[in-house]
């Protein structure tokens, strides 16, 4: 009877030192806080972090488009409203301070930036599929050299690579948003109701403004900075890694 006890006893301790082999944890560390240790992982390729990458741009992206693009987006955000063109918002305090400038300009002025930040709405609505376009087509060059990079380092690296194109590509979207809204018919009075009265706002040439390029080019920033916020959601919060593959590209950092 000893003798099998001793051989039961044997054998139990020969299986809890197999354990603990396999394991290759120390004896004082519990099983429960083994599992809270972080997990061995195989070395990131280029190619898994240039799609890592792209793949939280796109993320940006989305975003961007979804927020800039509801109702409201541009016109009811402290940060991204739209003023009146630069030629025209100077001319503003001076319009308001003539009672028949500025009982025949202000409401025309007024309508014109709601319709101003409703294009660029509409534009970011339908930006998605061109930047996306633009960020899949891509090549990323020291993909790791721009993970280790920091906050918005993805997104700075997109617009460097694209932002002439890119811009072009998106052009189009804008000129035809702005037709949706019908923007001639409400910048055209005001212009032309300026360059007759320029002499008096101090001025010596017509106002010429290109709005498309105004919208677009405010539109475009506004996306890029969402873009941005959007990377820096992902760098920051394991929670905002929504796939396998951002899960192991922005967990290496």
């Amino acid at each position: 009877m000893r003798f099998s006890m001793r051989i039961l006893s044997l054998s139990a301790a020969i299986l809890a030192l197999s354990c603990q082999a396999q394991v290759k944890l120390p004896l004082n560390v519990p099983k429960a806080a083994a599992a809270l240790l972080p997990k061995a992982t195989t070395a990131l390729t280029e190619t898994e972090v240039s799609n890592g990458l792209k793949e939280a741009l796109v993320a940006g992206v989305q975003k961007g488009s979804s927020v800039l693009g509801a109702a409201g987006g541009f016109a009811q955000s402290e940060i991204y409203r739209l003023a009146l063109p630069p030629e025209v918002a100077d001319l503003e305090a001076k319009i308001n301070a003539n009672p028949v400038l500025r009982a025949a300009l202000k409401p025309q002025l007024e309508q014109l930036k709601t319709k101003l930040n409703e294009g660029a709405e509409r534009a970011a609505a339908k930006s998605f599929p061109i930047f996306r376009d633009a960020v899949v087509g891509m090549s990323v060059r020291d993909a790791m050299g721009i993970l280790k990079g920091g906050q918005g380092s993805a997104t700075r690296y997109l617009r460097s690579e694209t932002e002439q194109p890119l811009q072009a590509a998106f052009r189009p979207a804008v000129q035809s948003a702005l037709d949706e809204v019908e923007i001639a018919k409400y910048w055209e009075p005001v212009a032309k109701a300026i360059n007759q009265n320029k002499r008096l706002l101090g001025r010596t040439e017509d106002i010429q403004t290109d709005l498309v390029t105004y919208v677009n080019q405010k539109t475009y920033d506004a996306l890029f900075r969402e873009i941005a916020l959007q990377e820096d959601r992902i760098r920051q919060d394991p929670v905002q890694r929504t796939t396998e593959l951002l899960r192991k590209v922005f967990g290496s950092l």
